[in-house]
């Protein structure tokens, strides 16, 4: 493809990084583009890859649209100049805190953000060696740093990696923060000159795994039963090649759990993810190695984490067949365990509070109500969770943070961390399950429990997928135009009581005709709800060219549990399969 027959405004883009400041291998690899993949030479090139309230997450390779070190430095170029915009701290300067997860290139953009936050006078702290997410939060505040960043893709194929901005609190950065930023990395431009500070710059400053003796100091005073730690639990875990091995291993030991076999084929660190296909603990690829073991040994639990450790998943045995949790389950697992212990010590705050996703069970709020604590829904996206517990901390009448939990498979116990830990939820769900198996019960056991106290609450999610491209963008639109305009009265033959916009800010009470203002900020959500508080919840995901729909029925009657269960799921399906049926 000559790269006269390219598009003028493509060509510009093309030409500006063959003619630029840019390495001679990049530069072969765009001539090979051109040569040979015209089409990736576009995909490449036609935008910038967007930084957005997140940070960015994209393809590697070269071109303004890919993750490289030339996005990196922009990036990074962007934040410095917003940090140092910011009033300084007594010290005089900026610190941020870095760290990277296995994947091919992290540690070299993770290096490259530091040369540039050093080349603006600002003091950076480097991780030594792969660092799990909840540790970049941890080492935020530990050091009093003014921001944080990690470099990872979290779950995504080997393909992918991304780049996470922190702000002070350790949560993930938030308006104004974040739109702060968002403007000020636009304003540069990949092909421009970066200053860059040597490696070896005194203003970086390399961190050691001293953090994670001072991470797991703070994590054992989470510990609620450490009377019935024990040798007895027998533990299965899988890092899925990730950076989970770096410490979980030890955070559960501290805790007292030593039985822990880990599983050999997946432990080592690997950005090819070779031995977990799709490197997700939400789904069952990725953990049927893992499954077959815990079938083989009769071990109690399988724990799974994602490649930086932020997302767990959670297997075991039920009558000899393994039983996966989903995201729901483990919080409410988790949450119950925490009420019921402090509750029963008659510790439990008078102001206690607990936060959930707009998409997160409700049988969250129904336990947490149950213990007379606080529960109140936040956005999707764990960084509202951690931006609404520095909210209470600022404020004189504050409710105290207990815990908080998100559908995908993301929890926080305590204020050590500002985002989803799962070393935390690990050592928190051994020990449920060691208090279970003391009484002679299992998790899936205590799990029915629930469902017989408090009803059966059970989710699915459905996707909705358009073309990538504008087209299938505008359809997206048009379908969620349509549903806000025009919704259903039911769905499925349940009559829909209740319709929730979070794109106008007001809830509508379609049996009394009345409306009031939602508290949430304004967000393209839609929520249904039915008269046994079943709902269902769409939103376009932030991430794909997709619509996700959540759907969650509830049944009351709980007796025999299977058969309930099986009622239930009968009719989650029936909701799911009507309203797809209506978007047609």
């Amino acid at each position: 493809m000559p790269i006269k027959t390219l598009e003028p405004n493509l060509l510009q883009r093309v030409e500006a990084w063959l003619k630029g400041p840019f390495d001679e291998a990049t530069k072969r690899e765009i001539q090979r583009l051109m040569e040979s993949d015209p089409q990736g030479l576009s995909d490449a090139f036609f935008k910038d890859l967007s930084f957005g309230t997140g940070g960015m997450r994209g393809l590697m390779g070269v071109g303004p649209n890919r993750m490289n070190v030339y996005t990196i430095r922009a990036a990074t170029q962007g934040l410095a100049n917003y940090l140092n915009k910011q009033p300084k701290p007594e010290e005089g300067r900026h610190t941020v805190f870095i760290g990277y997860d296995v994947r091919h290139h992290s540690k070299e953009f993770a290096s490259e953000a530091a040369r540039v936050l050093a080349a603006n006078e600002i003091r950076v702290l480097l991780t030594s060696d792969i660092c799990p997410t909840p540790l970049v939060s941890y080492g935020c505040r530990h050091y009093g740093c003014s921001a944080a960043i990690m470099i990872t893709a979290s779950h995504n194929p080997p393909a992918y990696n991304g780049y996470k901005v922190y702000w002070g609190d350790g949560g993930q950065v938030v308006p104004p923060h974040d739109i702060g930023i968002i403007e000020e990395v636009r304003q540069v431009a990949t092909h421009a000159p970066i200053s860059l500070a040597p490696a070896d710059s005194p203003l970086i400053e390399t961190i050691e795994q001293e953090i994670d003796e001072d991470y797991l100091t703070e994590l054992v005073k989470l510990q609620l039963h450490p009377e019935i730690a024990s040798d007895e639990l027998n533990l299965l875990y899988t890092p899925l090649h990730g950076t989970g091995i770096r410490i979980i291993p030890q955070a559960l030991a501290s805790w007292g759990y030593h039985h822990l076999h880990l599983i050999e084929e997946q432990k080592d660190p690997d950005p090819n993810f070779s031995n977990a296909p799709s490197p997700n603990p939400e789904e069952q690829k990725a953990l049927e190695i893992g499954m077959a073991i815990l079938r083989k040994t009769n071990a109690d639990l399988l724990i799974a984490t994602d490649p930086d450790a932020d997302r767990m998943g959670l297997v075991a045995l039920d009558k000899g067949h393994p039983f996966r949790f989903t995201g729901n389950q483990i919080a409410c697992l988790s949450l119950f365990h925490i009420c019921n212990t402090l509750a029963t010590r008659g510790i439990l705050p008078s102001n206690a509070a607990f936060i959930k996703t707009i998409v997160t069970t409700e049988l969250f709020r129904a336990i947490a109500e149950s213990f007379g604590g606080l529960c109140i829904d936040v956005l999707t996206g764990f960084k509202y969770i951690g931006e609404q517990i520095t909210l209470w901390e600022k404020s004189f009448d504050a409710n105290q943070f207990i815990y908080g939990a998100e559908e995908s498979y993301g929890y926080l116990f305590g204020t050590m961390v500002r985002d989803k830990d799962a070393i935390n939820a690990a050592c928190l769900i051994a020990e449920a399950a060691m208090l279970a198996k003391k009484q002679g019960l299992t998790l899936v056991d205590r799990l029915y429990q629930l469902y017989e106290k408090f009803g059966i609450y059970r989710e699915a999610v459905a996707n909705l997928a358009f073309a990538e491209s504008a087209a299938g963008l505008a359809n997206m639109q048009e379908l969620m135009k349509q549903l806000r305009q025009n919704p259903p009265a039911s769905i499925g033959g349940q009559l829909i009581v209740a319709f929730e916009d979070y794109q106008t800010g007001l809830s509508r009470d379609l049996q009394h005709h009345t409306e009031k203002r939602l508290s949430l900020p304004s967000s393209d959500v839609l929520c249904f709800w039915f008269a046994d508080w079943s709902k269902l919840v769409i939103r376009p995901s932030g991430t794909e060219p997709k619509i996700k729909i959540y759907a969650e029925v509830i049944e009351k009657h709980a007796d025999p549990i299977e058969h309930a269960i099986h009622r239930a799921d009968g009719k989650l399906q029936h909701l799911l399969t009507s309203f797809q049926g209506l978007l047609k």
